[in-house]
């Protein structure tokens, strides 16, 4: 099997551009994201305090968390309902940040997603895939781009879904993220040392598929 790994922060655009090069290779797409996201917005669901790390490990035996796929596009169901839509709130953007940080709740997760690519071809990503998920992948990818830019297309993405937000309280939110996701204990984000840097700040969305797509397929010729 052959495994893509994605890492990158928050608003990078991971999500739709691997999920554009994964249906361009064939493979499946895995949004690691998406499972951090459906715990925290559990937690949320519970009305939990994300302060107290004990409460949040006592959820995790009433989560039934799982990936499917229809017509080809990663659907999310916690607990059998489909939240592919209510994990993509900023709230709970801020509580998978949280939950994310939990070595329990990465556990948790972790054979998860080791057991797709174990019978999958997947792009996955995320934010410890080359790290820690996937150290082995055939190729590894680091994709991000400046603060400014997420945030401007995560308030888009959020007002064409009829969402009203601020753009100063997107830019807040992300460098939040950013801060908890690098200064977290337990697998912390970086760029593995055999990973790829690619910077979409300059690209459109088109042209970030393309690079990423050419750069997996030229990696992948010399394996």
């Amino acid at each position: 099997m052959i495994s893509v790994a994605i890492d990158g922060p928050a608003g990078a655009g991971k999500s739709t551009i691997a999920r554009a090069a994964a249906a361009q290779l064939g493979f499946i797409y895995v949004d690691t994201g998406a499972l951090y996201r459906s715990i925290g917005l559990f937690a949320v669901q519970k009305k939990i305090d994300f302060a107290q790390k004990n409460d949040i490990i006592a959820l995790l035996g009433q989560i039934d968390v799982e990936l499917t796929f229809v017509d080809g596009e990663q659907r999310v169901l916690l607990c059998g309902e489909d939240v592919s839509d209510e994990i993509r709130s900023p709230e709970v953007s801020m509580a998978a940040s949280v939950v994310s940080a939990i070595p329990e709740v990465r556990s948790f997760l972790f054979d998860l997603q080791k057991d797709m690519a174990k019978h999958n071809n997947v792009v996955m990503d995320g934010r410890d895939i080359g790290t820690v998920v996937l150290p082995k992948a055939q190729v590894k990818i680091f994709l991000t781009a400046s603060p400014e830019v997420r945030a401007k297309r995560r308030c888009l993405e959020l007002e064409q879904k009829g969402e009203r937000v601020s753009y100063e309280d997107v830019l807040a939110d992300i460098r939040q993220r950013d801060y908890n996701d690098t200064h977290r204990e337990i697998a912390p984000l970086k760029q593995a040392e055999d990973a790829v840097l690619v910077d979409t700040s300059e690209l459109t969305l088109e042209e970030s598929v393309q690079t990423l797509t050419g750069l997996i397929r030229s990696r992948l010729e010399r394996e």
